[in-house]
């Protein structure tokens, strides 16, 4: 039995992790044609990102920021809702995890969980004091809300709706005045390594001129991932374009293990623009229904009243079931939520964001409802990670929805996800500082030798999107599932593309590369998983299935190949010490 909250001893060969290993593929790409030395470098910056490097610049590392596109193009500006934390009167530490476990449908490792909810408060207060401004209340404490999953008042907020703006705002201000070192504009694309098997570096390709261009690396002994999700694999999302799995993908071909892809939470109320809308979709925050808006029907029917004990506050696996249920019930594709009663005060002080998103698309949520359907929203897997933020990979980390701490379980509870990447953050940053300081690596000759991916053009990636969304989307089956791994197979090495010119290497055809690798090994685990849980729905296995199900699937990249056709899984039966209860 492993303890909970540790990564267990990886099995024998040929599962990554039993030893040094190279790299298990790479993208192909020119040699790099510049360097930057540093002693930490982080890719992304979101909250975790930006929270990492500061932590460790503030240590005394030399710590270097690669972003894809702007510092500020990820997903926490999008961030609508909020950050969870035991703030308000009567909430206590114990209560957030009892309903972090409740959403995690009984796959929650508790000493993750209980690091997050016993050290969020003081990591919220630590952002304040970095300078962050959150909304108040006339008494000038944290103005707090409720959103679903949650028995309390516990979701802070800023500008009404715009809380990741402004955490992105605060930190982006904070990593600009302690002057540490950025490289925007820059596609990661593969580790580097040493030869011991230790991480070493990221290559990347920075696009656009600027004191560096092309494909380069900044080589250094801690790399920590904090690239987002991979929301794009579908194709509607609330997810920003960026987020195509680049960390996840980066993590596989470098032999790192990955857990629990298969529970991508489906957001339940985004805004609905068609039949034909792809792309990133405009979010409805679950906080208009915490502050009392209803789901209905065309015909005003409130439908998940009884369904659960929080109603339409339940855990969001619950309510984007009960919309889809409701939706094949009325032969339609969305349902509508109903928000009039707040009036056109409370729109403008509490949604702005919202009320204006709504409005630039002829919809007024003051004189009428809003039409709303589920979208990929939220990847509960990624690396696997410990408690230190630590992969299999010795000397690479993962953070925020990159990785799997094992916080999220099957299904992630509301407005954890900004709360998760500042305290593992942290957690990273620290475990870095602690460790004995070895110098910035410096090249040891060519690349090491890997099978090259094959490249895929880049309107394959509308493709990758349409066989996801139609066969790994919210609702999944056996023949769906298969499907969709066939056609993903098919995409990269079927007959009708044996003759077809190799697509050449560049930003699109990479990103293509990623979220095919990324796809394929979603679909491996969710035809793996026979049962329905959390936010994995399962048509043909529609119970929970504790006795053979309560464990998390861990994947990786055989050796060889690049994997993406038959990774390497096997099942973590480590027993977790909670089982989800509502208090």
């Amino acid at each position: 039995m492993t303890a909970p909250g540790t990564i267990p001893a990886p099995p024998a060969s040929p599962a990554p992790g039993a030893g040094p290993l190279p790299a298990l593929a790479l993208l192909p790409a020119p040699a790099a044609g510049w360097e930057v030395a540093a002693d930490v470098v982080v890719v992304g910056s979101g909250v975790a990102g930006l929270t990492v490097a500061l932590r460790c610049a503030a240590a005394g590392q030399r710590t270097v920021i690669v972003t894809k596109a702007r510092l500020t193009d990820g997903s926490t500006r999008w961030a609508q809702g909020g950050i969870a934390a035991a703030l308000g009167e009567g909430d206590t530490p114990e209560q957030h995890r009892a309903d972090t476990h409740t959403a995690g449908a009984g796959l929650c490792d508790d000493a993750a969980v209980t690091a997050l909810v016993t050290e969020g408060p003081g990591a919220v207060r630590r952002l304040i004091a970095e300078g962050a401004r959150f909304d108040t209340t006339d008494d000038g404490s944290i103005a707090l809300t409720r959103e679903g999953g949650h028995h309390r008042r516990r979701i802070a907020h800023a500008g009404g709706d715009a809380t990741g703006a402004e955490i992105s705002r605060a930190l982006l201000a904070a990593v600009r005045a302690a002057g540490i070192e950025t490289i925007e504009n820059a596609l990661a694309l593969d580790l580097l390594k040493d030869a011991e098997g230790h991480a070493a570096g990221v290559t990347l390709h920075v696009m656009g001129e600027g004191r560096h261009d092309g494909v380069g690396a900044v080589r250094a002994p801690a790399v920590v991932l904090a690239t987002g999700g991979m929301g794009q694999i579908f194709s509607a999302t609330t997810n920003p374009p960026v987020s195509t799995g680049d960390g996840v993908a980066i993590a596989l071909r470098a032999g790192a293990e990955v857990s629990d892809l298969e529970f991508v939470q489906f957001h339940p109320t985004v805004l609905y623009l068609g039949p034909g809308a792809e792309g990133q979709q405009p979010l409805i925050s679950e906080a208009v229904r915490g502050e009392g808006a209803h789901l209905v029907d065309a015909d005003g029917v409130r439908f998940m009243t009884g369904q659960h004990e929080l109603g339409e506050l339940a855990p969001r696996d619950i309510v984007a079931k009960g919309i889809m249920r409701r939706m094949r019930e009325r032969g339609t594709d969305h349902m509508y939520l109903d928000g009039r009663h707040f009036g056109a005060a409370m729109w403008e002080r509490r949604f702005p964001t919202i009320l204006a998103a709504c409005r630039a698309h002829g919809i007024d949520p003051v004189t009428g409802t809003i039409p709303v359907a589920p979208a990929a929203h939220y990847a509960s897997g990624g690396v696997r990670t410990d408690l230190h933020g630590r992969t299999t990979v010795p000397g690479l980390y993962a953070c925020g929805e990159t990785a799997c701490t094992g916080v999220h379980g099957a299904n992630r509870l509301a407005s954890n996800s900004l709360l998760e990447g500042l305290v593992f953050a942290e957690r990273i940053a620290a475990h870095i500082a602690s460790a004995p300081r070895t110098p910035a690596t410096s090249p040891t000759g060519p690349r090491p030798a890997a099978p090259p991916v094959r490249l895929l053009p880049p309107e394959a990636r509308t493709a990758i999107q349409r066989i996801m969304t139609e066969g790994a989307g919210v609702l999944r089956d056996h023949a769906g599932l298969t499907a969709a791994a066939r056609a993903l197979d098919e995409l990269a090495g079927g007959p009708a593309e044996a003759d077809r010119k190799p697509a050449e290497p560049g930003a699109d055809t990479w990103e293509t590369a990623n979220l095919h690798l990324v796809a394929r090994v979603l679909v491996t685990a969710a035809l793996r998983r026979t049962e329905t849980r959390g936010c994995h729905w399962r048509e043909d296995h529609p119970g929970r299935d504790d006795q053979n199900w309560r464990h998390h699937l861990v994947l990786a990249l055989r050796p060889g190949g690049d994997g993406a056709r038959d990774p390497y899984i096997r099942p973590d039966q480590s027993e977790l010490s909670f089982r989800g209860e509502t208090p």
